[in-house]
Order: structure tokens, then sequence, then C-alpha cells
């Protein structure tokens, strides 16, 4: 799996004018963009992701452009083949554990059945060990069985690659730790590609087998 990235975006709001503009490839298997808050990490993956639409420029997967400015491309979010893992994990307060993750395979607004998803669903509760808790809402939850919850609905479309957007900068220290020792396990045992921001170097270090970093918009540095 490989991501080529060659964007400019201006984003303006409050006051304040920020000026997207980066360059970067890699096809290694754990990518660690990181830096500084503010820096474009986030509005860089939605970029990738096809929830943010550039200015100019081109993204390519696997060689194949999911957005040219020049040549007018621009592949919805939904036929990109990526999970995105929200920083809040996104999960919907009114269903529970199953619906949450069978929200993934629907197309429209109405909710999951309560028993819904069929194989696909099954498949991941099992493999994340989230049978005993399948019915209950995100709040009954601990903060692992939220992450695996989101992490199973980013997968249940099986997406060629997973987007993680700072996935432990809401949690305290001591279950920061646990979480990115239960997610190195899950990306081992899925074996898919992917592509983390964040601002923590426990992260950078952990996950990062690629780190690029970004500052005030722009790739400063590749290791």
């Amino acid at each position: 799996m490989s991501f080529e990235v060659r964007i400019r975006k201006r984003v303006e709001g409050g006051g304040r004018r920020f000026e997207l503009s980066v360059a970067f490839a890699t096809d290694a298997r754990r990518t660690v963009v990181h830096g500084p808050s503010g820096a474009g990490k986030s509005l860089t993956l939605q970029a990738i992701a096809g929830l943010l639409k550039p200015d100019e420029g081109t993204i390519r997967i696997d060689g194949k452009p999911v957005f040219d400015s020049a040549s007018r491309i621009d592949v919805p979010a939904r036929q990109r083949g990526l999970g995105y893992l929200f920083q809040d994990y996104a999960l919907f307060p009114q269903l529970t554990v199953r619906q949450n993750i069978a929200f993934a395979l629907k197309r429209g607004w109405l909710n999951p059945s309560r028993h819904g998803g069929g194989e696909a669903v099954d498949r991941w509760i099992q493999a994340f060990e989230l049978e005993r808790v399948a019915q209950q809402r995100p709040h009954q939850l601990s903060g692992g069985q939220r992450q695996r919850t989101a992490l199973a609905r980013a997968l249940v479309n099986e997406p060629r690659a997973l987007l993680l957007d700072e996935p432990f900068s809401a949690l305290d220290p001591e279950l920061r730790g646990r979480m990115r020792t239960e997610l190195d396990m899950l990306l081992e045992r899925v074996g898919i590609p992917m592509l983390m921001i964040s601002h923590d170097p426990e992260d950078v270090s952990r996950f990062g087998d690629r780190r690029i970093l970004l500052r005030d918009g722009t790739v400063h540095a590749e290791s």
C-alpha cells in the first residue's frame, strides 16, 4: 500500500488564515504523520480520506489517483476503500455496539436493526472480543471497548488501509499506554496498513515505521 500526497488547501475562519502545502510519499506498513497542534495533520488525513477537498494537487493510493485537481478527479470517501478512526471514536450514543459497527455497512440514514449486519459484523465482534457487550451502548463501555468498537466499524467494510486521527489523545496516561499495546496487537492480527496522525512522541516511536513531521502546514522532516 502506498500513499502519494501533494496538495494545497487554504482554510479561513475566526480571523485566522491557514495555508496547508503538503507533499510526501510512503509505502511503509505503518506511517505516522506527527507534529504540534495546528500543524495541519488532521486536514491532511481528512483530505486523504475524502472528507476534505484540497484546493489543488493530487492524492494517489497504490498509484491510482483519488484526487487530481487538474483532471477533476475527486473519488468519494466511500469509494476510496479506507477505514477511518475518528479522534473521539464518533460512536452513536443511541446505538448498541452491534448497531454502531453495522452502521458502516448501511446506505441512507436508517439505523441498523439491533441484530443486523450479518456475518461481517459477527466476524469483528468476535475478533475484538465484544460478544459480551454487543447489545450495550457506548456510555456503558470501557475505553478499550469503545476503541475496539470504533475499530470494528472502520474495518467491517474490509478497507485496504486504516487511517487513525489522534487515537489516544483523549485518554488519560495510564489508559493511553494500555490502548497503544492493544492497538498494536490488533493491527498485527488484522494485517492492514495504517496511517496515523499524532502529536505524541510515544505514538511516533511505537508505530512510526515511516515518520513525517509537519510544522505550519508543510513537511519539515521525513525518516
